[in-house]
Order: C-alpha cells, then structure tokens, then sequence
C-alpha cells in the first residue's frame, strides 16, 4: 500500500480559520508533521493544529526556516528533515504536515514534498488549501484586495525592495510578505510612490498579540517577520468603475 503526504493549510494563527476538510486531513492522518526551528520553540502551525488533534499525535521536525545565507547549511538541514518525514511514512503510512497559510504559497510544504518524491517510491502528494494572511488581513481591517480588472501581486520583501517598487508602480493591490525586517523601506517605497495613504499591515492575526495598524503609522522600526502589508489599487471613477 502506498504511503500518502497531505500538506495542510492551517491559515494565519486563529484556529477557528482552519477549514472543515483541512480538520478532518488532520485527524485521519496517523502523524501530523509541524516543522520547528533549531530552538525547537512552538511554532503558529503547531500551536493552531493543537485545537485539533492531541498532542501526541504530532511530531515536531527541524527545518532551516531562517537560514538564508549559509546554503549548505540549509541543504544539510533540509535532507535530515526530509529523512525524518520519510521515516515517518514507512512507519505510519499517512502523514499530514500542518503549515501556516497555505501549501502552495511560500510554503515549505513545497520543498519538503520534493524531497520526498525522491526519497520514497510511490508516495502520494496532496495539499489542503488554507485561508493566507491576506485574505485574513483584507477581512480584518476592511481593506479590499481587489475590484473588476484589477490586477493582484503578491511580493515577499525578502526578495528585496526593488521588485516592490516595481510592484507598487503598477496599478493594482500589492500584498507584501515577510516585511517585518524591512520596515523602513517598505514604509519609503510606500511614501516614494504614493501608496502610503490608504495601505495597512498586520502581524499575529488572530492571535492575544494581534496588530493591525495603518501603514502610514510606520516609523522605520522592525516588525514581527511575518508581517503582511496591503496596499490597495489606487480607485477612481466611484463604484464598479473598473469593471
């Protein structure tokens, strides 16, 4: 019998945004996988799959979730975590790795399932989608993502801040990711092109420590690294005037 991986989204911190069918992946799976740092501290996946399933269900696997500069670290670190998940699939057979947001977007689900394509013959894949900080952000603070013909571009700033000035000179919303570290130059790229006025960020949403503030309150401090900004498209012409 085939071994199967299921790459659960499990949204951006509130437990309540997990959805139906990423709960019953949970459940039927024999292990649920949430990755840790090298600390082995909780992380938001675990702390979110915990409303769900008991605690000696889950297996806390270390990844290199912020090494970015050391690549054969990084290597080395994502092969033991790969050989761990592929030990767990010849011993169980079904296995869920719980992630924050959603599998397919910047997730490490993503490499991890490469990995493991390698690594075990016949194993089946498949990822349970789940509701992205964005879309949490946009409903929180009552900022809409997008109108009509409007364009979405979704930028983790880690990429640097040049592709999102690129992005915030069009004309459509931008989302960025991963900005906490490069507040300041988010808050100048935002200034430099005019799209300060009306973006909003957010950090721990959903959770005690939630933040959500306007982006023109930015004073150049670091943030939370999981920190999401909207910008929305700049509007004119009233209601539908996209359309």
């Amino acid at each position: 019998m085939s071994s199967k991986l299921v790459g659960v989204g499990v949204g951006p911190g509130d437990p309540e945004l997990v959805t139906v069918k990423g709960v019953n992946a949970l459940r039927a799976a024999e292990v649920v996988v949430v990755p840790v740092m090298d600390g082995g501290e909780r992380g938001r996946a675990e702390a979110t799959v915990l409303h769900y399933v008991p605690a000696e269900k889950i297996v806390r696997v270390v990844f290199a979730l912020n090494e970015r500069t050391d690549r054969a670290r990084r290597e080395a670190a994502w092969d033991a975590a790969g050989e761990r998940v592929a030990e767990l699939l010849r011993q169980h057979g079904s296995v869920a790795f719980a992630t924050i947001g959603d599998p397919n977007v910047y997730s490490t689900f993503t490499y991890l399932a490469q990995t493991i394509v390698e690594s075990v013959p016949g194993v089946a894949i498949e990822t349970v989608p789940g509701i992205t900080a964005m879309q949490d952000l946009a409903a929180r603070s009552g900022a809409v993502l997008t109108e009509g013909t409007e364009p979405l571009t979704l930028v983790p700033v880690t990429a640097g801040s040049a592709v999102l000035k690129d992005a915030l000179a069009g004309p459509g919303t931008v989302v960025a990711y991963k900005f906490g570290r490069q507040a300041a130059e988010v808050a100048e790229a935002l200034r430099e092109t005019g799209r300060i006025g009306d973006a909003v960020w957010g950090s721990a949403l959903g959770l005690a420590e939630e933040s959500i503030r306007p982006a023109g309150e930015l004073d150049g401090e670091p943030l939370p690294y999981l920190s999401t900004l909207i910008a929305p498209a700049r509007r004119e012409g009233g209601r539908g005037g996209k359309l």
